[in-house]
């Protein structure tokens, strides 16, 4: 198993916005990707701050959410909301 923290700042003003089109990717993954078995945005103590929480089979699994069209066209429209990169954790199963 392989998990995945991306830990999200959305600039000030944006975060109704941000959270519409990350809950409509939540969805769309769990809906379309059976090698993922959990994908959920949270809301993190700080202002503006959101963390993504994934877990996933195997690498093939990451791989292949990384290549599907939802990801590549809500990613790029999340983005839009983003205030600087996701600061992005990758854990193996011990």
């Amino acid at each position: 198993m392989v998990s995945i923290v991306a830990t999200i700042k959305v600039k000030p003003g944006q975060e109704a916005s941000f959270e519409k089109v990350a809950k409509e990717l939540q969805d769309k993954v769990a809906a379309n990707e059976p090698g993922c078995e959990y994908y959920r945005l949270h809301r993190a103590p700080e202002p503006a701050t959101y963390v993504f929480i994934e877990r996933y089979k195997d690498q093939a699994a990451i791989d292949a959410h990384r290549k599907t069209d939802h990801f590549r066209a809500l990613g790029k429209e999340m983005g839009q909301f983003m205030d600087g990169p996701p600061q992005v954790l990758v854990l193996q199963e011990a």
